[in-house]
């Protein structure tokens, strides 16, 4: 696979800009050579008939929907919204609840699935925020505050034994003997 094909198929599954350095981080490539394939890509997506633009803001690098789509795309997210939440999407949504905040890959672990999908859709939900730890560049997931009132709580303690099941080593992606 090429480095460019590499680089499209790491915004595409982000759900988050990245920058050239953490794109190289992830690709385990030059810094330098990922700012060429970039700019490759950038040109690429402006001059080929695209449903999708390569957006850099300040140095950081999204894949996103042609504005000439946009009234489809928009539609497409409000059927999404509105629909109910899928059991998958429940399951890690209840994950986050108990354990969070946490990384992609915790959850991931915990539910033997990569949750990059479900993860997007709770954020267009606003059932979920996403904070970047700068020191070491993870995305840690939490439930929002929308998420409490919708179910009326004023705190995550208030939910079902809250306290015994955050501490579930099933919860923390933990078997029970690693935990001996």
């Amino acid at each position: 696979m090429t480095l460019n094909s590499l680089l499209e198929a790491l915004l595409f599954v982000s759900s988050k800009p990245l920058t050239a350095k953490r794109l190289a981080e992830l690709s385990e490539s030059e810094e330098t050579a990922c700012e060429t394939a970039l700019v490759e890509l950038e040109e690429y997506y402006k001059t080929a008939e695209r449903g999708l633009i390569l957006v850099n803001n300040q140095g950081k690098w999204q894949l996103a929907s042609n504005p000439e789509a946009a009234e489809m795309a928009t539609k497409l997210v409000k059927a999404e919204v509105a629909s109910e939440l899928t059991r998958p999407s429940l399951e890690a949504l209840t994950i986050i609840a108990y354990r969070g905040p946490l990384v992609k890959a915790e959850l991931d672990k915990i539910r033997g699935v990569n949750c990059a999908l479900i993860l997007r859709n709770l954020l267009l939900r606003g059932l979920i925020e996403s904070k970047e730890d700068k020191a070491t560049n993870e995305i840690f997931y939490n439930v929002t505050f929308d998420f409490l009132r919708f179910l009326g709580l004023a705190s995550l303690t208030e939910l079902p034994d809250y306290e015994r099941l955050n501490m579930e080593p099933a919860l923390r992606g933990e078997r029970e003997e690693d935990t001996e």
